[in-house]
């Protein structure tokens, strides 16, 4: 773990350590209202230019980290939305509930109303068999073509559901990777498995899909969210109050 800077706060209303610095000096000194460190036997003044997040001469982010807990293990929760007040955008980089996790670019957020709002998103890449995301489409009838276009034949429709972009699966107990669908038909689809470790499968084989995990987020459900917030400007930026729209979870 690396070395850390806290600062203590003696307000009667709220004490405590409400702030951690990633930079670590040989030497600290407040005097006629500056703080003065040493590093690597150089003298620094510090908060006097308008570069932020910049510590002797190295670029950080400013990161806060915390907890939504309504209610605390009376029910589990569904997170739909994350919102804040700040002069700035940040990013979520961590998200996790005792059952799911996330995270949303800086980018998601946008101004509504004086606040920063997005939905919950969930992580990139993220696979669980047990959410909305996750179908089957049946065991395939016929497997063809090179592994850059693999066609997939069904004896059955495939239904409306399954889409372009979508990932492919194979097997049951422990589905593993074909490839994204390149395009389909009413009884076909036409798969890339041409990336290293993707299995191509073979006529009779089982076919599940997945949506892209973060454009089908329906939130976060727990108990409780945990987060973290991060920020990289150099400029400064304030954040005010973080909220969340919260919900009791029906299965």
């Amino acid at each position: 773990m690396a070395a850390e800077t806290l600062t203590f706060s003696d307000d009667k209303r709220s004490p405590g350590w409400p702030s951690f610095y990633t930079y670590y000096p040989e030497y600290i000194k407040g005097m006629n209202g500056y703080l003065y460190t040493f590093y690597e036997g150089n003298l620094w003044r510090h908060n006097t230019n308008l570069l932020r997040n910049n510590y002797y001469g190295v670029q950080g982010i400013s990161t806060m980290t915390s907890v939504f807990n309504p209610e605390p293990t009376l029910s589990i929760k569904l997170f739909k939305t994350m919102s804040y007040e700040s002069s700035h955008s940040w990013a979520v980089t961590n998200l996790n509930t005792d059952l799911n996790s996330g995270s949303m670019l800086e980018t998601y957020f946008e101004k509504k109303e004086g606040e920063w709002y997005s939905y919950i998103r969930s992580n990139a890449a993220t696979v669980d068999w047990k959410l909305r995301s996750g179908n089957g489409l049946g065991g395939c009838a016929t497997v063809s073509g090179v592994a850059a276009t693999t066609l997939i034949t069904f004896n059955n429709s495939i239904g409306s559901i399954v889409s372009v972009g979508d990932t492919v699966y194979t097997g049951t107990t422990t589905p593993v990777i074909v490839g994204p669908i390149l395009s389909l038909t009413s009884k076909s689809i036409t798969v890339d498995a041409s990336a290293p470790g993707a299995t191509i499968p073979s006529g009779g084989d089982m076919i599940l899909y997945y949506k892209n995990s973060i454009a089908e987020s329906h939130g976060a459900r727990g108990y409780y969210m945990e987060f973290t917030m991060t920020n990289d400007d150099t400029s400064a930026v304030e954040l005010f109050s973080v909220g969340s729209s919260v919900m009791k979870s029906y299965p």
